[in-house]
This record gives C-alpha cells, structure tokens and sequence, in this order.
C-alpha cells in the first residue's frame, strides 16, 4: 500500500509490517558482543533520512535513575532542585517532564511537595511497578503518565526473565493494558534496545502496543533507552547499535511520532551528549537526563549538557536560564556534598580556567582568544586562571584584575610592581617544592601584604 507521508510528502509504502519472531535460543549478537573484547562496531552503510522534530525538549530522571547512584536527596533537597529546573527550562518548558519514585512515604512527600509549587513545567511524571495497586496510586495522585519497565532484548528476555519472546510481550502487553484501564499513559522503557533484535522483537512489540493505545484512546510513550552505553550516532552504521536506525525504524515501521519518542542514553563509552542530540537530529522530540549526568555505573546523559546543545542546534536558548546551571552546580557542592570533577564542561570549577602563562596572556588581551563563549554572561561564570609555576606574570596580572573586578582604568598590567613581586614569591613557593595551585586565600593574604592593604578582600 502507498501513502503520502506527513513527514516528507512523499508517496511510500506501507505494506510491510513486522511480526514476532519467536526464537529457541537468544540472538546475543556474539559477533559484535562476544564480552571477552571491545564491542565492535558494524557497518551495512544504509543510511536512513535526517529529520529533526519541529519541537524538541528535554526530560528530567534525577530524582529516578539519578538518585539510584548518590546518597537519597532528601525531601527539601528534591524541591530545591526542582524549582531550579524548572527556572532553568524557562517559561516554555524546554525541561519538559521530571519523573519520581513513588515507592516510599518520603517519594510521595517530595512528589507531593514538588505539585504544591503549582510549576507549570517540569511536568511531574513517574516511573513504577507493573501493578493494579501502583497504577491505581498513580491516579491516586493525579499523575498522568508512568514509565514501565518493558526490557526488549534477549539478554534480558531469555538470561534475566528466563522467558520467551511471545511469553515476554504476552507479558508486557498485560502490563501496559493495566495502565490504560486505569486511565494512565504509559511510558514503555525499552530497556536495553542496542542489544535487541530490532525487527525480530522491537518493532512487532511496538507495534502492538500502538494498537493496544488505538483501542484505549489514550497515547503511548516509547523510550528508546541505551542501557549499556552501546549505541553509535554515525551514519551507515547497522543495527542494533544504530541510533538514527533505531529512531527511524520506530518512526517508520512503528508509526511512533516524534512527540511520542524519547532517547535515554548512558556514557559507557563517551558518547550519552552526542547520541541524544542524533536521537533529536533523527526523529526523537524527547531527550531523558540527569542533572550533573547522574546514574548508573558512568551516568545519564547530562541535563545541562543539552540545555547547551539545545541552543546550539536551534540558535536560541528559547528562554532557558542558562545561568541556573551555575546555581545548580554550586547546590550540589555546597548543599548536598557532591564532589564534581574538576574538569567537567560548564560545571566543573576548572572548566574554563587556565594554568598556563601563555593562555593567561591571551585571556588579557581578549578573553574569546582562550574562552569557549561569553562564560560570565551566559553561565555567570567568568573565565579565570589557577596560579601555578606555569602561570608567568600575565597569568597572576589577569587573576589580580578578575579577582578584584578591578576596571580598565584600574587594571593591572604586566609591567605592574604589585605582579613582579607575586611572581617572585609565586616562584619562590613551587622552588621550595610545591606542586599544588596556590589557593585564593594565600594569594590574597599575599597581595595584602605587598599593597599595604591597597587591594583588600572583597
């Protein structure tokens, strides 16, 4: 059968549909996951179409899959978190959706908590057990939409479930139909899809449930989750490990629009910030992280990783607040304890700070010389340098001006005696044996010191 198509306008055809295939043993793809090397990745150099959603946003797991790698936040932590996503996402919900626990009485609190603030965005979903008395809780709430586990390779399917693949999606289906009787939309988590069969298991169990969601009158969310890191963004590359195949299979053979798909990806193997953004470039509206890149074993992908890449991709921050992502990042060190790497990009203390002279130099005569963007307007977080053996006398005259916020007309030079006597000492400390940055407080006792209190602490 042909049809036009609402995506290209073009004439394509329809007539295929995949069914179930119901096999003995599981397909564990030895050849590119044989375990005792590195995963392999497979080229069949079939290339599928790129097309970006007219609308694409971003969902919240912090407080589900996150929240499973730290220390449990607690209730007023959860609701100070919320609040600055929902700051961040800005007016037009750019963070879209942030999904909660419901198993214990202190989950319902921060839930219930979370509704009171009357937020019109994130929008609070959750993620449950597959029973009448969760579906039940749910609606209790006035929760409209679930996730549910719904685990799709064979790995999972034979190895874990000890199950077949018909006795799997019997099972699923059973599951899902709870939801809808409940009046609940489900969000169907394809756990583990870059080791599933894809047209053997996949697309058949979507399929179903499409018609399962038909019948209902209610909408079906798919999330295509990358549980292992395993998935691939170049072009041509074959499945399962795919991600433009996976978006375009479900699109095209699944009848899965875009507002309804949704990528979850992990950072095995470094790749969570530029999978998402193929899932976005490919089809998906939705893109599922954590603040900080918080989860399982390396983590989600990074929620305000791809505040940046939204803005990148569109030219617009489309009212986000992208300084919150400061806010948020000095929350979690400063209330919560959580240690964050040094070097991580737009959080870490590091990010856009220097060690090396020459940088420091070029930071003088003009910051963009050394800085990713306007760090100071768009993060508040101005471009700094750590005073080390390396940092040479532009390196110390930029620190002194940035730390002080001295003017133009008040800015110290090169050539300044207060900047040849700090290299004197600075050089003095790590001749003596030091291997650490000085610290701000040192520096400043110093430069007390050497000014007779002309510059003090601010």
């Amino acid at each position: 059968m042909l049809e036009i198509s609402s995506k290209t306008n073009l004439l394509e055809q329809k007539n295929y549909r995949y069914s179930l295939q119901d096999v003995e043993k599981p397909n564990l793809y030895r050849d590119i996951y044989d375990y005792e090397t590195i995963p392999k990745i497979p080229f069949n150099h079939r290339r599928v179409p790129m097309g970006m959603p007219e609308e694409i946003w971003i969902t919240d797991t912090s407080f589900r899959d996150g929240q499973q790698s730290v220390d449990p936040y607690t209730v007023k932590q959860i609701v100070d978190l919320f609040k600055l996503m929902s700051k961040l996402g800005g007016p037009y919900g750019i963070i879209r959706q942030s999904e909660f626990f419901v198993y214990s009485e202190k989950d319902r609190e921060a839930l219930q908590a979370c509704q009171d603030l009357g937020l019109r965005f994130p929008e609070i979903t959750t993620w449950i057990r597959a029973t009448k008395e969760d579906f039940k809780l749910i609606r209790d709430l006035g929760i409209p939409e679930t996730g549910i586990l719904v685990s799709c390779s064979d790995y999972h399917i034979f190895k874990k479930m000890k199950l077949t693949r018909s006795q799997a999606m019997k099972k699923y289906l059973e599951t899902v139909s709870l939801a809808f009787e409940a009046g609940v939309m489900p969000r169907c988590h394809l756990e583990d899809v870059t080791r599933a069969d894809f047209y053997g298991f996949v697309v058949p169990f979507v399929n179903e449930l499409m018609k399962l969601s038909a019948d209902a009158g209610i909408p079906v969310r798919i999330r295509a989750c990358d549980t292992m890191g395993y998935g691939i963004p170049y072009p041509e590359v074959a499945l399962p490990r795919s991600v433009p195949g996976i978006i375009y299979g479900l699109q095209h053979y699944s009848d899965v629009e875009s507002e309804y798909l949704e990528w979850h990806g992990h950072n095995d193997f470094y790749k969570a910030v530029t999978n998402a953004s193929t899932a976005w470039l490919y089809g998906a509206s939705a893109v599922n992280c954590s603040l900080l890149g918080i989860g399982e074993r390396t983590g989600n992908i990074p929620l305000e990783a791809m505040c940046i890449e939204y803005a990148s991709l569109r030219g617009s921050t489309d009212g986000m607040d992208l300084t919150v992502i400061t806010e948020i990042a000095d929350y979690f060190k400063q209330e919560i304890g959580y240690t964050i790497p040094p070097m991580t990009p737009f959080v870490g203390r590091n990010f856009n700070v220097t060690r090396a002279g020459i940088h420091a130099d070029g930071l003088m005569k003009d910051e963009e010389i050394y800085n990713i963007f306007n760090t100071k307007k768009l993060l508040n977080r101005p471009a700094s340098v750590l005073i080390g053996p390396t940092s040479g006398l532009a390196g110390i005259a930029y620190w002194v001006n940035e730390n002080y916020q001295l003017t133009a007309n008040e800015a110290v030079t090169k050539q300044d005696p207060l900047v040849v006597a700090l290299k004197a000492w600075v050089d003095d400390q790590f001749a003596g044996g030091r291997v650490a940055s000085l610290s701000v407080h040192e520096l400043e006792t110093k430069i007390e010191e050497l000014t007779q209190g002309r510059l003090h602490r601010l």
